[in-house]
């Protein structure tokens, strides 16, 4: 029986990879979140099966888990999805903490004399604990941020490092005394110390890191909950948990530095500098609103882009707000009916988590071949006829390559200042998440088109339709 169990782990295991590795192509996402469900539900029923647990509290949780998740998925807007993703990040997180909380009791209440003293599982109970409870707080900090329910600005303690140090100090030590003595009557008061120190420890980590810096910050605490689920299965000796926490742990650090260089910042500069601060964003503003910016209206942009043969759809934040992403792909299949060649450039962290709007461009069935990075369009940008920005601020910036006193100064962007006309589609003249103004809205081949983007671009494709109908 003990060998099933643990071929069935392998498949499960085997499943996760190539799910993951599924999930690296917009074509075959879908499939790839089936595989790993599969797998999942694989590792669930073979453990469920050989538990010996009673199945009432389990048969409750799972329904009113159902319930919750049924009606968060039919109710959530996709401008929510990036706070949802870090409440499922904090949900892990805690899940982990609760086993390692769950597991140290189930330890000291044994007798000394027959329960070994096992040094490696109380290191990995502490562990996850302690980067559970970073992870669930942090992401509800995350969650608060994203969602508007916090400010989006760095909240700059004074001397928050020190402090931080302190917490990390005492959680560390705590989790000492529970190595050395784990049956003494102290241990529960040092556990719940390194639990409520955890706590603190994630909120302080996440509330001095400015809002424009959130799609780096939620794939590191994703990340986080892959290594706390990692140390939750050897807790527990469980395997295929091992194996899928590690997968997610391993996969969200490489998805932080890809993201990282894609701002040019060190994960230290991100954690630590509290970029987006009032301090910063003046240091960036000294050069702002030089001259005016040229208005345009939906008709007049659709007589430009009539004519054009080239356009690049430039998505951030704006689109999803406005939810035009299907009226973005209906107006690119009209212009590529109209005989121009049309390209999505994507930068890594436009948005408000990893892959935002890759995941708004696949719902609208965008082909993932029009899909191009900043380092694949900026070579060709003076050939581009029409570049079309869509709420897009920070990631389009040019003074990240023009102001080296900007905080966003050296960071990679798609360069559309270089575009024969860009279009800018905002509702307002106000700066990014980062909070720093934008000198692309004033260049000379620069127009904006005031308004939400929907409404806009619908006006566009009205257009176009009314020319045909003619």
């Amino acid at each position: 029986m003990d060998f099933a169990i643990q071929i069935a782990y392998i498949i499960s295991a085997i499943l996760f990879i190539y799910g993951l590795k599924m999930l690296g192509r917009a074509d075959t996402a879908n499939n790839g979140n089936r595989v790993s469900a599969a797998g999942m539900l694989l590792a669930i029923v073979v453990t469920l099966m050989t538990s010996g647990l009673s199945f009432g509290w389990i048969i409750a949780g799972l329904l009113i888990g159902t319930i919750i998740g049924a009606f968060v998925a039919i109710k959530i807007q996709m401008t929510e999805i990036p706070e949802m993703v870090a409440l499922f990040n904090g949900s892990g997180g805690l899940a982990s903490l609760l086993v390692g909380w769950a597991e140290f009791n189930k330890y000291v209440s044994q007798d000394a004399n027959v329960y070994h003293f096992d040094a490696f599982k109380l290191i990995v109970i502490f562990l996850a604990i302690l980067v559970g409870g970073i992870t669930f707080t942090g992401s509800v900090v995350a969650f608060g941020k994203l969602s508007g329910r916090l400010p989006g600005k760095p909240i700059l303690l004074p001397s928050r490092q020190i402090i931080n140090i302190g917490i990390l100090v005492l959680t560390l030590l705590a989790g000492v005394f529970i190595v050395a003595m784990p049956l003494s009557i102290a241990a529960k008061i040092f556990l719940a110390v390194a639990i409520i120190a955890a706590l603190i420890l994630g909120i302080m980590v996440v509330i001095p890191i400015g809002g424009a810096d959130m799609p780096i910050v939620v794939s590191l605490l994703n990340s986080y909950s892959g290594i706390a689920a990692s140390m939750a299965g050897f807790i527990i000796a469980n395997n295929v948990l091992i194996v899928a926490g590690a997968l997610v742990g391993a996969s969200g650090i490489i998805l932080t530095n890809i993201m990282c260089k894609a701002m040019n910042r060190s994960l230290a500069n991100v954690l630590f500098s509290g970029f987006g601060s009032d301090t910063a964003a003046a240091s960036g503003a000294s050069a702002q609103e030089q001259g005016e910016v040229k208005a345009l209206t939906p008709q007049d942009a659709y007589y430009m882009l009539e004519a054009a043969s080239s356009v690049i759809i430039v998505p951030g934040y704006g689109m999803a707000v406005a939810q035009a992403q299907h009226v973005v792909k209906e107006l690119a299949d009209i212009l590529e009916e109209n005989g121009a060649e049309v390209k999505y450039a994507i930068h890594p962290v436009a948005g408000r988590m990893p892959g935002h709007m890759n995941v708004l461009l696949a719902e609208a069935n965008v082909p993932y071949e029009q899909l191009v990075e900043p380092e694949d369009v900026n070579p060709n940008m003076e050939m581009v006829d029409i570049a079309i920005v869509i709420g897009a601020n920070d990631v389009v910036n040019p003074s990240a390559k023009e102001d080296e006193n900007s905080p966003l100064w050296g960071m990679p962007i798609i360069e559309v200042d270089r575009a024969r006309t860009t279009f800018i589609l905002k509702r307002s003249m106000n700066p990014g998440f980062s909070g720093v103004q934008n000198p692309l809205f004033f260049k000379e081949k620069s127009r904006m088109i005031f308004g939400d983007a929907k409404a806009t671009i619908s006006a566009m494709i009205s257009e176009f339709k009314d020319a045909q109908s003619d």
